[in-house]
This record gives C-alpha cells, structure tokens and sequence, in this order.
C-alpha cells in the first residue's frame, strides 16, 4: 500500500497499472490515510489515476461513484440502498458533500431528488457541509441547487469559517452576489474576528473587500 499511496501521490499511471497488474486487492484496500486509493486519488485532484484504480475495484462504493462522478453507479448503488444518501464515508463526508466537492451537478441533483439532506455536515470534526465543499471548488451551478433545495447560506465550518468567508477568499464575484441575494450575512466573523471583507482584502481584492465591508 505505501507503494500504491506513493505513485498516486506521484502520479504514475503506468507504474500504478503495472503494480495493480500483479497485486488488483490492494485497488480495494484502505490506505494509511483512511480512505480507499480511489478516493485518495481523487482528493490529490487526479482523475484520471482515480479512474484507472478503480478498473481493478471489485465494486465501487457509492462514495467512490459520487467523487468519480459514475452516474449510472450512484444511480445502481441508491436504489439498492435507499437510505445510504445520508451516509458517511470512512474519512467522514457524505455522498453529496463528495458530489459537491469533485463539481458533479447530475450526481448531486440526484442525490438531492433521492432524499440527501442538504444541512448534514461531516461527521469529521471539521464540520464542512454540502454548501462549503461546492463554494470551495467555485461551482455555482450546486452551490445555487443546494441553496433552492434549502442549503443554510450563513452555516459555519471548522473555525467559524462561512461560505461567504470562502468565497470572498476565492474572490469569484458571482458567488458572492449569489451568496448575498440568498440573505448571506457580510458581518459573521471567523474564531479569531476576521470578516468576509478580512479575508477578500488579505488575497488582494480590494472591491470585493469594499462591497463586503460592515
């Protein structure tokens, strides 16, 4: 597995199909980090590498289906377990958190329209929900279909951190023009005081801090 964790991390394709060649288990085993190889891949953003080890998985797991974006797989995957929308992964996330986070819009309205509970935050102690995974991969289209599905705009994360801190972070105006007609509040401060408009004037953008500020 150390070798596997190394040529993810590393990017090796060639090298991790020819160690899966001789070795397919390990495609199913849980690395040093908690997680399959297939959702560690796709958290190193490598798609590609996620999608390669997973040809030599047994069976996906729903929440490897979500990340990877396999449709037709969460489709599958929910029908035979119904009451699986609203549960977590091994590294503590949901099914629609991961749809949210990797930006795959079917996988998340699908999840939605099967009974996902947009306000289910990560059972991980950092406390991220639905709406900060998608504010943090500036994915407008679920942040607007978490929002219209009831998503709490001003819900706080890790260290009081809302997804308008995020977003003014980012500095993606759209978002935060999304975020502010769906009554996101431009005063909550983070643990330490610091504001959305702090946060957007640190990263430099300065009329985004001004629009913002108190």
């Amino acid at each position: 597995m150390t070798d596997l964790e190394t040529l993810i991390e590393t990017g090796s394709a060639q090298d991790i199909y020819d160690l899966l060649n001789k070795n397919p288990a390990l495609a199913s085993k849980d690395t040093s980090h908690g997680m399959s190889p297939i959702l560690l891949a796709c958290y190193y953003k490598k798609p590609k590498i996620a999608a390669l080890i997973a040809n030599f998985s047994n069976q996906i797991s729903l929440f490897e289906a979500c990340a990877l974006g396999k449709l037709e797989e969460t489709i599958q995957l929910t029908n035979r377990n119904p009451a699986s929308v609203n549960s977590f992964s091994k590294d503590g996330f949901t099914a629609l958190g991961l749809a949210a986070y990797f930006g795959h819009e079917e996988i998340a309205r699908l999840l939605i329209a099967r009974g996902a509970d947009v306000n289910t935050p990560a059972n991980n102690g950092y406390n991220v929900f639905p709406i900060h995974s998608a504010v943090a991969d500036g994915n407008h289209n679920i942040t607007t279909m978490l929002l219209n599905a009831g998503a709490n705009v001003n819900v706080a994360q890790q260290a009081g951190f809302t997804p308008l801190h995020a977003a003014a972070q980012l500095g993606d105006i759209e978002l935060i023009v999304l975020l502010l007609e769906h009554e996101a509040e431009v005063n909550i401060r983070m643990e330490g005081g610091k504001l959305p408009a702090d946060l957007a004037l640190e990263k430099g953008f300065n009329e985004i801090a001004e629009i913002l500020k108190v």
